[in-house]
């Protein structure tokens, strides 16, 4: 079930963060993971937050803006169910939001969203906050 999220989740919706990150994004060094890990609930009053919750546990959320997806993250515990496609369904069919920006060295969500029907339409050598790591603009062009 998808609901939305408020202040009362957000250590949840961390420890979700920080075992999908540690699963999939092998290539932040520790001292950077820790710069994310301290910075994340920072983010949450400036975003939507919905997430996939099952017999009153959450596995997955979402967070989006106005017209983009700003973080998709699953437990690593309940990945492969199908919970970040729902996630992301929610956005491009309820919400209307057809953009994401991934980790470019993030080759398993660069290749989720390419499988559900995202393109890659610009690039940007460093993230936002000027590190190392390259980020893909993606639109959703599925008919």
């Amino acid at each position: 079930m998808i609901r939305l999220l408020n202040e009362s989740d957000y250590p949840r919706v961390c420890e979700i963060w920080e075992s999908a990150v540690r699963a999939t994004h092998d290539f932040l060094s520790e001292e950077d993971f820790l710069h994310y890990k301290e910075a994340l609930p920072s983010y949450f009053p400036h975003v939507r937050l919905a997430g996939w919750e099952e017999d009153g546990l959450l596995l997955g959320f979402i967070g989006t803006s106005a017209d983009n997806i700003e973080e998709l993250f699953v437990h690593n515990d309940a990945r492969g169910k199908g919970i970040g496609k729902a996630l992301l369904l929610h956005a491009v069919n309820d919400l209307h939001i057809h953009k994401v920006d991934v980790n470019e060295q993030n080759g398993q969500a660069v290749g989720f969203y390419q499988h559900m029907g995202y393109q890659v339409v610009s690039r940007d050598d460093l993230d936002p906050e000027g590190k190392p790591y390259p980020i893909l603009h993606l639109e959703w062009k599925k008919a």
